[in-house]
């Protein structure tokens, strides 16, 4: 679920960074390029190599802070809500104390 919602967000961001970057080619292959790999890895979601590779989206996704620091914001806050969704599955997946 955090991927769609993420993907989604990253689709939103499209419009308003071709109107404030001069030249927004790059920002827009970015968007699209992360945009498209929360798609697929959403498909994925029973995996367990997942994590991993959400995680991977997380960093590239702050990376792009250098295109617009706007964009690594979002990434350090999908960065957290995965961080936290991961966390949460390790709880849950360890046996309950007697």
């Amino acid at each position: 679920m955090a991927l769609s919602l993420e993907a989604m967000a990253l689709l939103m961001a499209i419009i308003p960074m071709r109107i404030l970057l001069d030249d927004a080619t790059a920002a827009t292959i970015a968007v699209l390029s992360l945009t498209v790999a929360c798609i697929g890895l959403a498909g994925f979601s029973r995996r367990p190599w997942i994590w991993k590779a959400g995680a991977v989206i997380q960093v590239a996704l702050i990376a792009c802070w250098f295109i617009h620091w706007s964009l690594g914001a979002a990434g350090i806050v999908f960065a957290l809500v995965w961080a936290f969704c991961w966390q949460t599955r390790n709880q849950l997946a360890k046996p309950p104390r007697r």
